[in-house]
């Protein structure tokens, strides 16, 4: 870490909440450096007229109700915020796309001239996923702010959703995670209509309203449950995959993988659980004949028909 990047991460550990102090001793250990290093770094910080406070008996701090300014990145950690809002801009959610688009102004309007060159040039050489960001077009709905709102204070949603047949309905949910699987973002939540856990795409969410009602979230249920949905039933499914694609099946399989083995120096068999067999069917054809399924039976008829449907 160069000393100009520790000194700005000791003035803001100095002013932590709670006022605690630090010694000298903790604060090398905290930075993997020699006290020495602190003592210089302290003093450092003194010429500058900032108000690092000694006590001997508890340590360095900083003067009560002193505030340095927070956006005072590292290159490094500017890098970081560019790849974030990359990601963002790359949704398919015109809402997300347009704030990340808002905070990436604000921050670079309150950046010193070098930093701000930096994040310019960042700007124009960084894309993150160019076929969500140039190719899909952008889509309103889903109302995220207001979904996040709502799972933070714990309160129930009500909302018009598109199913997939196009109907439309009047749903009051428990909202409960935000997850973003591909090229869409969901919502996970317990549905009142169906009194159990359901999955709402984003972009069929309209009219959001948060209810002023208060629910309690089940202490049984966790951010892995909810994901890959484990309490429901679901089929056995083992496959044999050609080792150079394992990684790519890993990152992106939309279920946990309950066992993998070697079937021999080339293939691996992977076991996982799924509920919908449609739809793992078509997904797994992206691995084309990397991939073979074992079981079950019926998921290799479901190949079989829908290949010869292909084929015509």
């Amino acid at each position: 870490m160069k000393s100009a990047e520790r000194r700005i991460k000791l003035m803001l550990l100095l002013q932590q909440p709670g006022g605690d102090k630090l010694t000298a001793g903790q604060l090398a250990e905290r930075f993997n450096v020699s006290r020495r290093t602190i003592f210089r770094d302290l003093k450092s910080l003194q010429e500058i007229n900032v108000p690092v406070t000694w006590d001997k008996y508890s340590g360095y701090g900083m003067m009560k109700g002193y505030k340095i300014p927070p956006l005072m990145f590292t290159p490094k950690e500017l890098g970081t915020i560019m790849v974030g809002l990359n990601f963002v801009k790359s949704q398919v959610d015109a809402d997300l796309a347009e704030d990340a688009q808002n905070v990436e102004l604000k921050i670079k309007n309150v950046l010193p001239g070098e930093l701000k060159d930096f994040m310019t040039s960042l700007e124009g050489s960084m894309v993150v996923d160019p076929y969500l960001r140039f190719g899909g077009k952008k889509k309103k709905g889903g109302s995220w702010y207001l979904i996040s709102s709502a799972i933070a204070q714990k309160k129930r949603l009500q909302f018009s959703y598109t199913r997939k047949d196009g109907k439309k309905d009047v749903r009051k949910v428990d909202p409960y995670l935000l997850v973003f699987y591909e090229d869409h973002w969901n919502m996970i939540g317990r549905s009142h209509l169906r009194n159990d856990f359901r999955n709402f795409i984003l972009e069929n969410v309209k009219e959001v309203q948060i209810l002023d009602e208060k629910f309690q979230p089940s202490r049984e249920i966790d951010m892995e449950g909810l994901v890959f949905r484990s309490n429901e039933i679901s089929h056995l499914i083992r496959v044999g995959i050609k080792k150079s694609e394992i990684e790519r099946l890993e990152a992106n399989l939309p279920a946990k993988i309950i066992r993998k083995e070697d079937k021999n120096s080339e293939i691996i068999n992977v076991t996982f659980k799924f509920n919908n067999l449609d739809y793992i069917n078509e997904w797994l054809l992206q691995f084309g004949n990397k991939i073979e399924i074992e079981e079950p039976a019926e998921l290799i008829e479901k190949r079989k028909t829908l290949l010869r449907e292909m084929l015509k």
